[in-house]
């Protein structure tokens, strides 16, 4: 299930909801763009024009709306022979000139953003469509054993370079796996 979870920059948790309209309005007031989308049934070996032309009705709505020059579908999944790395690449807070845009096809992920001393953990699962501005921190956990598939939407060539701003909050707030736990009701 998909969910927001906000916590101060200490790390304590504010409020927590997995109502997807209380999730989108929440993130909304922070300028963060939040859809569900429905679910195509696709192999999980789909390849990119597969998974493409399987949700073009959804891409071309999209790209009405903000007129993205490519598009991609990245996986990561238990036994790829990167993830540590991968997953340690995005673990700190940074920002983009370009917004950063992911709808997950399959499989879960949390982005976390740093608006003002608040920090939004938005966990997406399949079905799940988000943007975030440009310039926002944030940062993103695939968990220790990430399995996703997800359409990566990009408006600039070079819009996807981060920009780390040193903080260290990263460590204080928990983790995607945590947060797997606490949806599960196992607390934080």
């Amino acid at each position: 299930m998909s969910l927001l979870a906000v916590f101060d920059e200490q790390g304590n948790l504010l409020e927590s909801t997995s109502s997807y309209e209380e999730i989108q309005k929440r993130l909304s007031s922070i300028g963060v763009m939040f859809e569900k989308w429905p679910i195509k049934e696709l192999d999980r070996s789909a390849g990119q024009e597969e998974v493409i032309d399987a949700y073009k009705d959804q891409i071309e709505r999209i790209n009405s709306i903000f007129n993205f020059k490519s598009m991609d579908v990245a996986a990561v999944s238990p036994d790829h022979p990167k993830k540590d790395e991968l997953r340690r690449m995005f673990l700190r807070e940074h920002t983009h000139s370009d917004f950063e845009v992911r709808y997950f096809v399959y499989g879960c992920g949390t982005f976390y953003l740093h608006v003002g001393d608040k920090v939004y953990a938005v966990l997406c699962e399949d079905g799940d469509f988000i943007s975030v501005p440009a310039n926002t921190k944030h940062w993103f956990d695939m968990g220790r054993n990430p399995d996703f598939k997800a359409i990566r939407f990009f408006s600039i060539p070079d819009g996807w370079v981060a920009n780390f701003t040193g903080s260290d909050i990263s460590e204080r707030i928990p983790d995607h796996d945590s947060l797997l736990l606490y949806v599960q009701g196992k607390g934080l």
